[in-house]
């Protein structure tokens, strides 16, 4: 996969930007999820909108990627449960060299999303909880680009 970075503060998603999907495993059973990266804001915010389709119920989230006032790649996600979250962009090269990800304070703890390129196509994504061990792993995908509608 061309996981070339683009300019500005942005431009380390430039990898990302498109609709991806997976099929996957959760807890509440199958789940089917896409992920759309895009530029909105003439460059200045990067608009993330997820679907997650479970048997008997969908879930969404809009999150927006962008500077804050203190000059710092953030994240502001809201979704269709009413929950809203914020966070900054991390360190998390322990899962990758070229990983991108943001931590956030969660009401349980220190949470970490990830995004890393696959050796053969697409990315894979985590999400992983800070406990006194070390990062806990709970959600894992390996998204791929969706065709063209």
């Amino acid at each position: 996969m061309n996981w070339k970075k683009g300019r500005g503060k942005l431009g380390i998603f430039e990898p990302l930007m498109g609709k991806w999907q997976t099929e996957a495993k959760s807890e509440m059973g199958p789940v089917k999820c896409t992920r759309e990266f895009k530029k909105i804001l003439s460059g200045k915010y990067i608009e993330l909108n997820v679907n997650w389709v479970f048997a008997d119920r969908i879930y969404d989230e809009v999150a927006m990627i962008g500077v804050n006032k203190e000059k710092e790649v953030s994240f502001w996600s809201f979704t269709s449960d009413g929950k809203q979250s914020e966070g900054m962009l991390a360190d998390v090269t322990d899962i990758h060299p070229e990983a991108i990800g943001f931590e956030a304070q969660m009401p349980a703890g220190l949470a970490r999303t990830v995004y890393w390129p696959d050796e053969k196509e697409g990315f894979h994504w985590v999400v992983e909880s800070k406990n006194k061990k070390g990062w806990n792993r709970f959600t894992e995908h390996h998204y791929l680009p969706m065709g063209e509608e």
